[in-house]
């Protein structure tokens, strides 16, 4: 059975930081749009205190999630183990969008190592974190990080994904509006 808490404990912290890859959740509040479920790696997370995360957030295809927070700010992160004991961790609360040039930009992006592919950074304040056991994940053995988005992003260049951003970023598979397209 699962337990709750109001913020983020050292033990949660420290599960979180050991883990190789995360699931980030949005939705529209339109009962016919599309949830978004989006895996995340690159060491791409960070627990900034007991109650406040954020992620490193890299050019996609879409940006669902940045729409999505924009609407209406609910976000779930997902975390579990697919080595050691099993466990399954999960962030719940409200969040927003912080692109380059932000006033909160510099000082989030110091706690990454920033990227060429890097469109913005998702801040969450949590108010409900809860853990469950994650008996029936599979186990996987960790190889290492692909390297193909920053490869595309190299390729592409700055200019090359301002224009990609452009057409790909500025609205939700439903038509929402990304805090990029906002600004």
């Amino acid at each position: 059975m699962g337990k709750f808490h109001t913020s983020i404990k050292d033990e949660h912290k420290a599960f979180a930081q050991k883990q190789k890859m995360y699931f980030v959740s949005t939705s529209p509040l339109d009962k016919e749009g599309h949830i978004n479920l989006s895996p995340k790696g690159l060491d791409s997370f960070r627990i900034l205190s007991p109650t406040r995360v954020a992620y490193m957030d890299i050019v996609g295809s879409g940006n669902e999630t940045s729409a999505h927070l924009l609407e209406n700010g609910r976000i779930t992160i997902m975390f579990c183990a697919f080595d050691g004991p099993p466990n399954i961790l999960r962030f719940y609360g409200t969040g927003y969008t912080v692109l380059p040039g932000d006033a909160e930009w510099e000082d989030l992006s110091s706690h990454f190592d920033i990227q060429i592919a890097t469109r913005q950074i998702i801040v969450a304040d949590i108010d409900k974190v809860q853990t469950s056991c994650g008996y029936s994940v599979p186990l996987y053995q960790y190889k290492g990080e692909r390297d193909h988005a920053d490869k595309w992003a190299q390729k592409k260049g700055r200019e090359g994904l301002e224009e990609y951003m452009n057409e790909k970023n500025l609205k939700s598979l439903d038509g929402l509006p990304t805090a990029m397209a906002i600004r």
